[in-house]
């Protein structure tokens, strides 16, 4: 193990920097991808990238397919995600989300993945609005325009175990049949927006837009919502379309 300089007062441990480097490859990669790729990508030796995979691998940070040899990110990254606090993400989110907040008028949410739950983490309201204090709880994933832009990009296989048993209904506009709700997130995917009519809670409309990374996976979702008197479903493109807007400009930052 040696020492590098990177900087002035600044030391770094080499083989941390390295299994970071692979870490991150795999994490950014598109597909899953062989040790020489890896390699390759990182500017290490085979026999280097090998030694520092199979460590990340032992801990659960990779996962080798044993019939491809081909990595993908592991299990415990997972974990590791879902026990942060989501502060750092918030205090860069916050500008974007609070503009579309003026821009519309309306109140903006941020929500994140946290095991098998979408939780609201932070909320901005435009000026004179007074809202209900959504953060802490979790989102009905079938029911809200935030947990549709979740699930339109996730796997099919992860919606059918996050969906699992009957799809409750809360109102009479909740969508309970799978091959409707299927075909409203393919529309979702389209259109780059998800919208709510009244389906958690009769008076409340909204659209979301989800927050993705390099993989086209949901990092988290941008929701705008009020009461149908002032968020009329004749609105929901309009705002779906600021809230796309916003989802984009986050992705950049985090970029």
């Amino acid at each position: 193990m040696t020492v590098t300089d990177v900087s002035a007062g600044l030391r770094t441990i080499q083989s941390v920097d390295r299994a970071a480097a692979l870490l991150k490859a795999v994490a950014n990669s598109p597909r899953p991808l062989s040790v020489v790729e890896l390699a390759a990508q990182c500017g290490l030796n085979r026999s280097t990238a090998w030694r520092l995979l199979a460590t990340l691998d032992s801990q659960g940070l990779v996962e080798r397919d044993p019939a491809t040899q081909r990595y993908s990110v592991g299990y415990a990254i997972f974990q590791i995600a879902a026990a942060g606090d989501h502060d750092a993400f918030v205090r860069r989110a916050h500008p974007v989300l609070q503009q579309l907040a003026n821009d519309t008028g309306e109140t903006v949410n941020l929500t994140v993945a946290k095991r098998f739950h979408l939780v609201y983490v932070h909320q901005v309201e435009a000026p004179q609005i007074m809202s209900p204090n959504w953060l802490g709880r979790s989102v009905a994933l079938h029911a809200t325009s935030s947990g549709k832009a979740f699930l339109a990009w996730l796997p099919k296989e992860e919606r059918q175990v996050l969906l699992q048993g009957k799809l409750e209904r809360f109102t009479s506009t909740t969508v309970t049949d799978r091959r409707r709700l299927e075909q409203e997130l393919d529309e979702v995917r389209r259109e780059g927006y998800s919208v709510c009519v009244g389906e958690l809670e009769e008076t409340l409309y909204g659209a979301s837009a989800a927050v993705l990374n390099e993989r086209e996976r949901p990092v988290a979702i941008v929701s705008v919502w009020g009461p149908q008197h002032r968020v009329p479903a004749e609105r929901l493109p309009e705002i779906g379309r600021k809230a796309h807007g916003a989802a984009t400009e986050i992705e950049t930052l985090l970029a």
